[in-house]
């Protein structure tokens, strides 16, 4: 079957170089669950602006890579957002954060978990994987190592916002539901693929509130919180984490495709399995090695939006697709979409 699967990939690689350049293709996600009215304008500017910033690093020839890791980036940067500077706080109310980002290319990956105290933990996975052997660095091991490679640190207090605050207060009370605060917790994630055909993925994440110190969820875990392989594609997952770790949601989106199942219904296939096997709700977004697209999810909403062909298209309900030119959507961005 993995001959197969090379067999294809070089094929694919002729046709590129026999017919042109490939187009490329951003899709970013603000995670999966229940987004309130008052923050579904925040939410959607975010997203926007994430997808706006890499796509024109695609448009300019760059990488998957780097256009996945500022898209993240930006997010991270964003309190609308569960990550970074917008993260839930832990039982001791302090900000634990994870982020994956990964190769489809040559499989190389790199991820971080539990990290405190810096701004943009996807620039730290990305590190991991380009400086280190390894491919996951926790805690205070992936501290000591943000320092090595002169990453600031950001005092823990900065990365707290008064929602994310006010939510740990909540979720102490005796008679708290934190399950049902949950719903509008969303991870941030991006894939691409390049003018070159290299497909990447990167997720980042806060995490659950009030979690137990030391949890780590579905984000840093290859092939649950992202996948990618340039013979198939790439995703990035959102949702319940122990529930996509369970069902190595990202690795089995793309097994559906390399069944021959379209994006679209790979996600749908791996999300309604996941729903039905272990309860759990959640949320994805996909490119293949043809620059075909999907954003799905099985709760009730998620902040996304993509770029193809010079087309922004976003969305948080089911069924919801506005779509606009990427030069429209540039002289607008400051008004929101």
């Amino acid at each position: 079957m993995r001959g197969e699967l090379e067999v294809t990939c070089v094929h694919r690689r002729k046709s590129w170089e026999e017919f042109g350049r490939m187009k490329p293709v951003i899709v970013v996600h603000g995670g999966a669950g229940r987004i309130f009215k008052d923050r579904e304008e925040g939410s959607r500017a975010g997203v926007v602006r994430a997808v706006l910033r890499g796509y024109g690093i695609l448009k300019q020839g760059g990488s998957a890579l780097d256009a996945v890791e500022e898209a993240v980036r930006s997010m991270e940067d964003d309190p609308h957002f569960n990550a970074g500077c917008g993260s839930v706080l832990n039982e001791k109310g302090e900000v634990e954060m994870d982020a994956i980002i990964m190769d489809g290319k040559n499989l190389n990956s790199g991820a971080v978990s539990a990290v405190k105290c810096i701004a943009n933990p996807i620039k730290v996975a990305r590190l991991v994987m380009e400086k280190t052997k390894h491919m996951l660095l926790t805690d205070h091991g992936a501290h000591l190592f943000a320092q090595s490679m002169g990453i600031p640190e950001t005092p823990g207090e900065k990365l707290i916002t008064e929602r994310s605050l006010q939510r740990w207060k909540k979720n102490l009370e005796p008679d708290s539901n934190p399950e049902e605060l949950q719903k509008d917790l969303g991870t941030v994630g991006a894939v691409a693929i390049d003018s070159e055909g290299n497909v990447a993925c990167a997720t980042s994440t806060g995490g659950l509130s009030n979690k137990l110190i030391g949890r780590v969820g579905d984000t840093a875990c290859i092939g649950s919180g992202g996948y990618a392989d340039n013979c198939s594609g790439a995703t990035s997952t959102t949702g319940h984490g122990e529930s996509i770790m369970k069902v190595v949601l990202a690795r089995l989106i793309l097994y559906h495709m390399e069944q021959g199942m379209s994006p679209e219904m790979a996600a749908d296939t791996a999300l309604d399995y996941m729903k039905a096997r272990v309860g759990g709700l959640g949320g994805v977004i996909v490119v293949n090695s043809s620059g075909e697209w999907a954003a799905r999810f099985s709760t009730k909403q998620m902040s996304w939006a993509a770029v193809k062909d010079d087309q922004l298209h976003c969305g948080i309900y089911a069924g919801e697709r506005h779509t606009k030119s990427v030069d429209e959507a540039l002289s607008s961005e400051s008004e929101g979409f």
